[in-house]
């Protein structure tokens, strides 16, 4: 990072941020040239070695009629891995990075600065435990950031009174917390975080009574909500201290109720304030409108119905959305933000600024492939380059006219003083009854909501989707990935819910990749080449299932019956499907250490990598397309944030959690079976051949891959056969995995005979 000095330089004209182009540009390219032609080197033995039926008669070792069939497959295959990766290179050819300078920031603008709201969505009071919920609103409140500028919203579609009491007691707590932090310089500002890194007081806190102190108001706030919680009901004594709570009666239910708005703190009222005296940021909890016969938009609608409220009561210029289990983990992330958007010269041109997805719950080695540290730092990078970063949900800071649907022009200028000045006289009561007006069911009625304006519906993954509408409409969106990290979340802890998550994110961006919203056809002549391409790589997770799938059975079957499928390793054809995998392999590593990952993190992001590919791709697939016939319907999975003790035990020693005969549990399990059983049939029968070491040139690469694939799963036969723990694979799955493996293994017909292809 460039100093924030600027020497001879005017400080007045000075930049607020600098954009640096990644390092190595130019040698990646020529490796990736030479990488590219080693492709079309494989396509030209695809092409000219094709297998005919007179070819096999003649072969010295008889190959079935069905090699011809599975030939073709393969070369399908590699074509459509070949074609996914040159679509993926857009991204790593113009990577770039960003650096804001906060002290330009605080010494041109420090009396100015914009207002911020900042949007928290929770939806299910059992799967998102309030205690949880909190402690995100409560690291936001406690932003490094003028407290009058700062307005925070908690959005609750499951409408628990639960949650709104968690958020009271959060109010009181924040007199005590922000303080707290503010004098401590206290990183990071989530309380739960927070005291789950510093169990004893830390050396920074000079005063251990008043550390001792806050933790234990903290301890007594958690005990009370957890108290409530599990009982289900809210005390009388608490009902009657606040009217909120008269908005909850017997008829509200999670899919039926009114809507609620409450403003916990009135960030305009200078007699609230915390213990130094110090006035509190604006806290405000929203339950918008729900009725059976209303869709609601899932996390869309949620998000569209704040932006309306917002407008009512603060109208910051700036939206932050976070997911209520995405803490701020660095208290100077608002600042930061506000460098880019009061850029002089490039500021107004940016809608929105995109951050990474980060966990702090990840172990060691990743079992999961949750971190994505390689497509954080290159892949989301790269797609930065061509300023279009990807909104990935949370984490998310939007220029408010941007995503309520402004279409940006040249001469557009910002206008940062937009607080909603309309509302100085009114009453904490008026605006609450002003904005529930904003969240009813039928606002949204014959409006542009949903279309032109706010989150677009009609999607799984509503914010990718919005990301690239407002791309289109001229705006311009940079993708910020700082040293601290400035979000931390829940990672999955489980296989099963890694998969329900991944399935349904490929899901929607397959959905996106076939509606008009596809890039190609909607962003054509709006964004660059590069980041319609770089969409795509996403956008085309579900696909990439199948070819995926082909080559992790058809191959090692072809191996157990003889049939070669690859050149011989004394031919130079060997050459490019060596180097091919070799330069793969190996860039993938480099990019993974050089990303902090281990090399066992990296392997098990290998498994994941086909594991996540022969299950949630597929199925999202499949989905993907019943819905085009019309024959299913959108929907949205809540994750659960919740894990017993034996659980998270397991994940901390980096064991897989399967536990579960889930379909896609069978399909992980038969697969396994099936390269098993292959790469010892395919030895066996090696070994008994009469001329072996012409057999074994001649399927050497698909015993490698069989092997490939065996080791890859060393943790599932683990699963299957060892472990005797509840995250284990049932038995019933490993029964119906052996057979369904054995009845592939024993249908030798399907290669000799042509007419069944």
């Amino acid at each position: 990072m460039g100093k924030e000095g600027g020497g001879d330089e005017d400080a007045a004209a000075a930049p607020l941020f600098e954009t640096k182009q990644g390092r190595f540009r130019g040698a990646y390219k020529v490796f990736a040239s030479t990488v590219f032609v080693g492709i079309c080197l494989t396509w030209v033995y695809r092409l000219t070695h094709i297998p005919t039926a007179a070819a096999e008669d003649d072969d010295h070792h008889h190959q079935p009629a069905g090699r011809y069939w599975a030939w073709i497959g393969v070369f399908m295959a590699e074509l459509c891995f070949s074609l996914y990766w040159i679509v993926t290179q857009s991204v790593r050819l113009n990577p770039v990075s960003h650096h804001p300078f906060k002290q330009r920031l605080s010494d041109r603008y420090e009396d100015k600065l914009p207002g911020a709201d900042i949007f928290v969505c929770t939806a299910d009071p059992k799967i998102e435990p309030p205690t949880l919920v909190i402690s995100t609103v409560l690291s936001a409140m406690a932003y490094n950031y003028p407290p009058e500028k700062l307005s925070i919203y908690l959005s609750d579609d499951g409408g628990s009174e639960l949650t709104f009491y968690a958020l009271l007691e959060a109010a009181s707590f924040s007199k005590h917390w922000i303080p707290f932090c503010r004098k401590f310089m206290v990183e990071p500002r989530s309380p739960a975080a927070y005291f789950a890194h510093h169990s004893n007081v830390t050396q920074d806190i000079t005063n251990s009574q008043e550390w001792l102190g806050i933790k234990k108001l903290y301890e007594e706030m958690r005990n009370r909500i957890d108290s409530v919680v599990e009982i289900g009901k809210i005390p009388k004594e608490v009902r009657d201290h606040h009217k909120g709570f008269l908005e909850w009666n017997s008829k509200v239910t999670k899919q039926d109720h009114q809507s609620i708005v409450q403003i916990i703190i009135d960030g305009r009222d200078k007699a609230v304030v915390d213990i130094d005296g110090r006035r509190l940021p604006t806290l405000v909890y929203m339950a918008r409108e729900k009725r059976p016969k209303w869709p609601h938009h899932f996390k869309a609608g949620a998000v569209n119905a704040l932006i309306r409220v917002s407008s009512e009561i603060s109208n910051a210029p700036l939206i932050l959305n976070l997911d209520c289990d995405m803490y701020a983990n660095d208290s100077d992330t608002v600042r930061e933000a506000v460098c880019f958007f009061m850029d002089e010269r490039k500021g107004h041109e940016i809608g929105f600024l995109s951050f990474p997805q980060n966990y702090d719950n990840i172990t060691k080695n990743d079992i999961y492939g949750c971190s994505c540290s390689v497509v954080n730092k290159f892949e989301l990078a790269g797609v930065g380059g061509y300023d279009a970063a990807l909104y990935c949900g949370t984490g998310c800071f939007h220029r408010r006219e941007s995503l309520c649907g402004k279409v940006y022009s040249k001469d557009y200028r910002a206008e940062w003083e937009t607080e909603a000045k309309k509302n100085a006289d009114k009453t904490s009561n008026e605006l609450e009854e002003a904005s529930k007006v904003l969240a009813n069911c039928s606002y949204e009625k014959d409006a542009q909501w949903g279309k032109k304006m706010g989150l677009i519906y009609g999607c799984s993954v509503e914010d990718i989707v919005s990301g690239l509408a407002i791309q289109c409409r001229g705006w311009k969106s940079l993708y910020y990935n700082p040293d601290r990290k400035a979000f931390l979340g829940i990672a999955p802890t489980t296989l099963d819910v890694v998969l329900v998550q991944f399935k349904r994110w490929s899901e929607g961006m397959f959905q996106i990749f076939f509606s008009k919203y596809c890039p190609f056809i909607y962003g054509h002549g709006k964004i660059k080449l590069g980041a319609q391409m770089g969409y795509c790589v996403y956008l085309l997770w579900a696909p990439i299932s199948l070819p995926t799938l082909y080559y992790v059975i058809v191959p090692p079957l072809c191996l157990l019956h003889g049939i070669s499928l690859f050149p011989e390793v004394t031919s130079l054809w060997f050459l490019p499907f060596a180097y091919v995998f070799l330069a793969r392999s190996v860039c993938s590593i480099g990019e993974a250490l050089s990303c902090g990952d281990t090399l066992k993190a990296w392997w098990n992001s290998q498994r994941i990598w086909m594991v996540r590919r022969t299950t949630s791709y597929f199925f999202a697939l499949i989905d993907t397309i019943s819905r085009q016939l019309g024959l299913s319907e959108t929907t949205f999975v809540i994750t659960a944030k919740v894990v017993t003790e034996d659980v998270s035990r397991r994940y901390e020693q980096e064991v897989i959690e399967f536990g579960s005969s889930s379909i896609m549990s069978t399909i992980v399990a038969t697969l396994a079976m099936l390269n098993l059983f292959t790469l010892l049939g395919g030895i066996t029968k090696i070994v008994m051949e009469i001329d072996r070491f012409k057999a074994l040139e001649q399927l050497i690469l698909q015993l490698i891959l069989a092997l490939l694939l065996v080791m890859v799963n060393i943790p599932v036969y683990q699963a299957l056969f060892i472990r005797h723990d509840k995250g284990r694979i049932p038995s019933s799955v490993m029964f119906k995995s052996i057979v369904l493996a054995s009845l592939a293994c024993l249908m030798p017909f399907i290669f000799t005979c042509p007419s069944i292809f």
